[in-house]
């Protein structure tokens, strides 16, 4: 088990960026495949990005597709999700999550990861 702690979030207008960061407990981060989530008010919880274990295969989700950058320093126990050209509908609470990456499984799907950070809130003013 890892324990994890977001930080990052803020306010910000549309157009700009944030950079959002997980920092991990624990000396087995690299073992771990990472997962970014977010669930809008009223919504349920979607995926936003993956990185497998060996952080040399990233996943996206298309409405985040050139504009959010998943990446981890495994060394410093850290995930970061990148976010630029952000728009109003990226405005929810982010979550990071993680697995120990032992067989075959989904990185897009939440149910897959037994980790979960507290969440951070993004808001994207228009």
């Amino acid at each position: 088990q890892v324990q994890l702690v977001e930080s990052g979030g803020g306010l910000v207008q549309a157009g700009g960026s944030l950079r959002l960061s997980c920092a991990a407990s624990g000396r087995t981060f690299s073992s771990y495949a990472m997962g970014w989530f977010r669930q809008a008010p009223g919504k349920e919880r979607e995926f936003v990005a993956a990185i497998r274990r060996s952080g040399g295969i990233a996943y996206y989700a298309d409405s985040v597709k050139g504009r959010f950058t998943i990446s981890r320093d495994d060394a410093g126990n850290t995930g970061y999700l990148q976010m630029n050209s952000l728009k109003p509908e990226d405005t929810a609470v982010y979550y990071c999550a993680a697995r120990l990456s032992v067989g075959w499984f989904s990185h897009s799907e939440a149910r897959e990861y037994n980790n979960w950070g507290q969440g951070t809130q993004v808001t994207v003013s228009s």
